[in-house]
């Protein structure tokens, strides 16, 4: 078993852009995993309708 590990996971979250509204994106969350549990975030992104990829600061997190 590897001490310290790096996993990248996909999931689907609803956002918010000020430009287009709503919006539910594929995001890709880069984690730091140590022992098996998760220690710290290094990169999150999304991917957009047209393949591109942008990070996720630009879009606030829809409730």
């Amino acid at each position: 078993m590897k001490i310290i590990h790096i996993k990248r996971k996909t999931t689907y979250e609803k956002r918010h852009s000020i430009k287009m509204g709503e919006l539910t994106t594929k995001v890709t969350y880069i984690k730091k995993y140590l022992f098996g549990l998760p220690v710290k975030t290094l990169h999150k992104y999304r991917e957009t309708y047209y393949g591109e990829v942008k990070d996720c600061n630009d879009c606030m997190l829809f409730v």
